[in-house]
């Protein structure tokens, strides 16, 4: 049974860091695609950072770039979400996702996605 489990989030002043965590059970990490999407209040789910199966190709919603950077650790079963110079429109729940049979590249739909965790809160304060 794969489970996702999201840590990290928090309450953090405009151009804070924070740091999401996303670890896995069940099947390693390392043949996954995994995804970070956020989704805030009265808005629809959003991308904001994926990655590929080997951390070699990742892509990064326009909002975030420069300022987010997500990564993986395969032997921890673990993919990170750096985020700094948080802004207030960054507050969202983050959720992580990921998929065992899309891997080579990073997606970028929640469609392909078959498993997801429970979100973790981040709020940015002005």
């Amino acid at each position: 049974q794969v489970q996702l489990v999201e840590s990290g989030g928090g309450l953090v002043q405009a151009g804070g860091s924070l740091r999401l965590s996303c670890t896995a059970s069940g099947p390693t990490f390392s043949r996954a695609a995994v995804g970070w999407f956020r989704q805030a209040p009265g808005k629809e789910r959003e991308v904001v950072a994926a990655i590929n199966w080997s951390g070699g190709k990742i892509y990064y919603a326009g909002s975030v770039k420069g300022r987010f950077t997500i990564s993986r650790d395969n032997a921890k079963n673990t993919v990170y979400l750096q985020m700094n110079r948080l802004k207030p429109e960054d507050t969202a729940v983050y959720y992580c996702a990921a998929d065992w049979t899309r891997y080579i590249n990073p997606l970028v739909d929640m469609g392909e996605y078959d498993y997801w965790g429970q979100g973790t809160q981040v709020t940015v304060s002005s």
